[in-house]
Order: structure tokens, then C-alpha cells, then sequence
């Protein structure tokens, strides 16, 4: 599994890990990524880490997953609804992510300069709907950032969820209804859980929101 860890000029001793999920079709290095994982660091001394999912990055091209997704398209060109053929895929390919997340955090987890401190996950889009799986089964992660996802196949992992959320919704969202996104953060089993709501599109989150997003990474992982 392709992957990248950034963690301070010379670290030195255990330290908070984010795992970080990237988007549909971008890989561990994405800007997106690149943008937060810079602040995780260098803001909170946070260790961050990214791997590519199958199919993306300088992962092998996955045949059953590009057919899936080409007869997907041609399935939203020839009229059907988008949303419940992204939970459908995202929820197969989840079933491999999910073992190959808990790895890397095994393997992470083993360097002096990380160790076996509290762990964070942050993902949305395609980040969210493996994301909700993993964070569901694993219990080293402390706390969550999530959107830009739905419940149609991440209500009942959802449901397991009993960590602190911040859900990031996208209130003009062209890819997830906004139904669903409400949806996913009704189902969380979280007592403590946040719904952010801005105005946009699904790729418009607000520069803003990651000033937030790690005032709840330092309140729950420090």
C-alpha cells in the first residue's frame, strides 16, 4: 500500500496520529490532503499518514472495480440516480480498506517517532464512505471528521460509532442529497457529534472549517 507520514522536523517520542482518507480519484498526496495534513503537523505536532485506495495513486489499475465504476457511469448517463450507486461501490470496496487501514496503523504504530498514542481519522467524499466502516471497527480511533457522505450504505456502521464526529455537510451538494447526508448524521451512535453545514457545492467546503477541525483533533486527541 503506497502511503506518506509526515510528522515535525525532528520528532522525537509518541505522538497523536491522523489518519487521513482522500477523495474520489486523487490519491495520498492530493492537495487537499497535503493542505491539512501541513497543519496537523505543524499546528498540533501531530503525525499524519495517507495511503492511496485501491485503484488510485500509484496503486495497480483494479479491474472489477473500473468495470464497476464504468457501468456506473453509463448507468447515471442512461438516467438513474447517482447516490445510491457511489454508497454501493464505496461499501464494496470499504471490505478491503478497512483491514489494510488497521495494517498501516499497526505498522505506524511501531515507529519511535509515532507510537501507540490516540488516533484521529478525517475523510470525506470518498474519505467518508470508507471512512465511516473503518472508524466503526476500529477502537484506537478517538475521534472523527467526516462528510460529503450518506447513510444509504453507512447507517448501520454508522450506528457503531460511539466516538466524538464532526460531520462536514455540503448544503448544495450535487453528488450526495443532502437527505442523506442529514441522514448519516442522524445515525451516528456518537453522544457527542457536530453537524457543520456550509452553503456550496460538494468540492466548496470553506477554508474556515479546518480551523475547526483541529480545535476538535487537540481537544480529543491531546
Amino acid at each position: 500500500m503506497p502511503g506518506v507520514l509526515w510528522t515535525p522536523e525532528g520528532a522525537v517520542g509518541p505522538r497523536p496520529l491522523v489518519l487521513m482518507g482522500h477523495g474520489g480519484g486523487q490519491h495520498k498526496k492530493a492537495p487537499g490532503v497535503l493542505f491539512r495534513a501541513h497543519r496537523f503537523v505543524t499546528a498540533c505536532g501531530f503525525a499524519v499518514a495517507a495511503v492511496d485506495v485501491p485503484g488510485h495513486g500509484d496503486r495497480p489499475k483494479d479491474e472489477e472495480y473500473h468495470r464497476i465504476a464504468t457501468e456506473n457511469q453509463a448507468r447515471v448517463d442512461a438516467g438513474e440516480e447517482l447516490a445510491p450507486l457511489i454508497a454501493a461501490f464505496q461499501a464494496l470496496v470499504a471490505r478491503q480498506t478497512v483491514p489494510e487501514w488497521q495494517a498501516v496503523l499497526d505498522a505506524l504504530q511501531q515507529l519511535d517517532h509515532v507510537g501507540a498514542g490516540p488516533v484521529g481519522y478525517w475523510g470525506v467524499s470518498l474519505g467518508c464512505g470508507l471512512g465511516v466502516p473503518f472508524v466503526a471497527a476500529e477502537p484506537r480511533v478517538r475521534a472523527a471528521v467526516l462528510g460529503l457522505g450518506g447513510a444509504l450504505a453507512s447507517a448501520e456502521a454508522a450506528a457503531r460509532i460511539t466516538v466524538p464526529v464532526e460531520i462536514l455537510l455540503q448544503w448544495d451538494d450535487e453528488r450526495v442529497p443532502r437527505a442523506q447526508g442529514l441522514a448519516l448524521f442522524d445515525a451516528l451512535g456518537s453522544t457527542e457529534k457536530s453537524l457543520h453545514a456550509n452553503p456550496g457545492r460538494h468540492a466548496e467546503i470553506p477554508s474556515y472549517e479546518l480551523d475547526s477541525t483541529l480545535r476538535f483533533f487537540a481537544r480529543h486527541l491531546i
